[in-house]
């Protein structure tokens, strides 16, 4: 059945059977994501890493999911109880809750009431029960079944047993759990409430108030709600619920079963029936359901997270600029740090341009302006969290005073402080105090986002929702994958990359990127990518999944510095052979390029791989991010008192919510845009009009000082 798996998986995505089965054999032959989707082209007609990965993450669901039948049938064979209709219904299940229905009648049960009402002999009398044709008195029939020694003391104890094994068996039926399901999911409400006494013991208990007395219906919950509802019910603030038709359903389920001609044993069938749907069916279906709202909210906020976590990452960077990174503070001053162009630390210093002494800020000019003379340097990042704004003006000021010509730009140093105490910052600056490294990091981050983020837990960098509360190991994978992604995509310097940087490589990893620095520190800089083979542990799958990533400027391949992966190098050597040119002349000659005649000696790479490799001989190893532009923050406004109701404002997107988008307006507190506020026609979703990083004129509609929340409005 493994090989047919990749009909299923076509199927369900739509995809075509070529080409899935071309990707599942691709990645169990050991390639990267990112390999095949740049350098397999022809082979999955040119499917992206999104839809790779969908292929993958599908066709591992599949197989476990038919690896589940397996285990399910030779359970029930076991027990001697598999007849070939159950086994057809096994077989052609679709969906997990199906085949667990199913299995629920088989499953070894832990010692449940029914299970004690057995072992007491009591199963006799539950058949009575479940018969509706019995003519004897349940009473009269129950008294045979008295018997202290097995724990069945009179004929309460007897009709009660009989009731647990007849309301187990209601509830292991497919069409009761399917219907009341089915109920639950389409008409169900979720229903939250205080919990008074936790609620008093809780400081943080008032974000939870709009929830104290709170239902809205299971379908349209969005995943923010849920995960708030959740967290408040984990902190002990909230008590959840999941409230359906129960009297309703009760009933459905009695008229499912043929009444008893006996009138007290239809008074018994009864009790049974509403027995098994309050105690077993419906807070069975609520956990179920409870689960698959998790699991809906944690995609969602993964996703929402990945969205965001991509666009910053990709964010433009402001390559090759003599920089200083500066770790705002009032009391305890600004940390200063001087980079060159490529990011290596040169030195540090602490001003302190915040002190009431007039003598301080003189001195905090002066001090600043040596250093930026000193290195020459081009470009200032201001970390934007405290005193940030107050810095940015201050320095502003220092430069119009001076004449001195350097740009000034407001750097988002969410998890910098995180990243100070890391152990890559205690390896890379081991002498450095922490505030120092904090500059250092805020400094390259305008150098270069994606090479500084890369150092950072993703979850720490602060573009998600409710980020501690989804799956870890879906948020994990998830975020590595699209860090993973970014790197790729960019490429990455041989000769200058950080380990964590080469550790997203495809192929790499971290205990490969620690080799390969080691490498480098040794013997000095790779001179080509063929050079990477001397490192310890890389071999020729390896090779083979990195080096179109790697890029080597001025090498002695000028194709080293490009994305043209090696396997082709052959190919454009005889594109520059037919031209009688050199490599040299041919790579970045967009006149030359434009002359290659793309011909039968080519076409077995097919076109799409040529055609890359054209694109990538026009302009080697452009950089696919955008250009960097500066945000203009309003001059009268650096705190949130400053504000004022109809103001309009500059701003930058930081964060990407299900509700709206949080932006820096220059106040240190991020205004609201919520999505009703976010355009001037039904959106779906905010990211289908706002990315992170991305810069937005603003309107200020209200503030609220005292919960210093500000609410905004995009103008239009």
């Amino acid at each position: 059945m493994e090989n047919k798996f990749y009909l299923i998986v076509a199927r369900e995505l739509q995809l075509s059977e070529n080409c899935v089965q071309a990707v599942i054999k691709l990645l169990q032959d050991g390639n990267t994501v990112p390999f095949v989707a740049r350098y397999r082209k022809e082979q999955t007609s040119g499917l992206d890493e999104v839809q790779i990965r969908d292929i993958r993450d599908r066709h591992e669901y599949v197989s476990v999911f038919h690896a589940r039948k397996e285990t399910i049938l030779d359970s029930i064979k076991e027990q001697g109880k598999l007849s070939p209709k159950l086994r057809q219904k096994i077989k052609n299940c679709a969906t997990k809750t199906a085949l667990e229905d199913l299995y629920l009648p088989f499953k070894p049960k832990r010692r449940t009431r029914g299970a004690i009402a057995k072992e007491r002999g009591l199963g006799r009398l539950a058949d009575q029960l479940m018969d509706p044709t019995t003519k004897i008195d349940p009473e009269k029939l129950a008294l045979s079944f008295v018997n202290s020694k097995k724990k069945v003391t009179d004929i309460a104890s007897a009709l009660q047993g009989a009731r647990d094994i007849f309301a187990e068996n209601v509830a292991d039926r497919i069409e009761v759990r399917s219907v009341v399901r089915n109920a639950f999911e389409h008409n169900g409400v979720i229903s939250t409430e205080e919990k008074k006494q936790k609620a008093e013991e809780k400081k943080d208990a008032a974000k939870f108030t709009d929830y104290y007395e709170y239902t809205e219906p299971l379908q349209k919950m969005p995943s923010h709600r849920i995960l708030a509802i959740w967290r408040g019910e984990a902190e002990g603030i909230l008590r959840i619920s999941i409230k359906g038709d129960d009297e309703g359903l009760s009933a459905w389920i009695v008229d499912q079963f043929r009444p008893a001609k006996h009138p007290s044993w239809q008074k018994e069938r009864k009790k049974a029936i509403e027995d098994a749907f309050k105690r077993i069916v419906k807070p069975s279906i609520s956990s179920e359901i409870r689960a698959q709202l998790k699991v809906r909210a944690d995609q969602e906020a993964v996703t929402v997270f990945a969205d965001n976590l991509q666009d910053l990452l990709l964010a433009p960077p402001l390559i090759g600029k003599n920089t200083i990174g500066i770790d705002p503070g009032f009391r305890s001053g600004c940390k200063c740090a001087a980079l060159d162009e490529t990011g290596q630390f040169l030195a540090h210093i602490t001003i302190y341009p915040h002190s009431k002494n007039k003598r301080e800020q003189l001195l905090a000019s002066s001090t600043l302006l040596k250093m930026i003379r000193k290195y020459k340097t081009t470009a200032i990042g201001i970390g934007n969290g405290t005193a940030g704004r107050e810095t940015k003006n201050f320095v502003e000021k220092t430069l119009h005073d001076a004449k001195q010509k350097t740009l000034v730009v407001s750097v988002n140093e969410a998890g910098a402080s995180v990243y100070s105490a890391s152990e890559i910052a205690r390896e890379e600056f081991p002498k450095l105090d922490l505030t120092i490294r904090g500059a250092i990091s805020i400094g390259r981050r305008l150098q270069d986002p994606l090479a500084e983020l890369v150092k950072i837990d993703p979850k720490a960098i602060g573009v998600g929702q409710y980020q501690h509360d989804v799956n870890q190991k879906l948020l994990k994978k998830t975020l590595s994958e699209v860090v993973e992604s970014c790197v790729n995509k960019v490429g990455v310097n041989l000769n200058t990359a950080s380990t964590s940087l080469l550790s997203y490589v495809a192929g790499i990893g971290p205990t490969l990127a620690k080799r390969i620095v080691a490498h480098r520190d040794r013997f000095g800089e790779f001179a080509s990518r063929k050079d990477l083979l001397k490192v310890s542990g890389i071999g020729a799958k390896t090779y083979q999944q990195a080096a179109g990533f790697l890029r080597i400027p001025n090498g002695i391949n000028p194709l080293d510095a490009s994305a043209v992966h090696p396997e082709h190098y052959s190919v454009v050597k005889k594109m520059a052979k037919k031209l009688n040119v050199s490599l040299k002349e041919l790579v970045g000659n967009h006149d030359l390029v434009a002359q290659i005649q793309v011909n039968s000696s080519f076409s077995m790479l097919g076109s799409m791989t040529i055609n890359d490799i054209l694109d990538e001989l026009r302009k080697v190893g452009r950089d696919p991010r955008d250009t960097f532009k500066a945000i203009e923050f309003h001059e009268d406004v650096n705190d949130i008192k400053d504000l004022i109701e109809g103001m309009l404002l500059n701003g930058v997107v930081t964060n990407v919510t299900a509700f709206g988008a949080f932006v820096d307006i220059g106040v240190h507190q991020d205004g609201l845009i919520h999505i009703s506020k976010l355009a001037d026609r039904f959106i779906k979703e905010p990211k289908e009009v706002v990315r992170v990083g991305q810069q937005i004129k603003v309107q200020v509609l209200t503030i609220d000082l005292a919960r210093q929340r500000i609410s905004l409005q995009a103008h239009l």
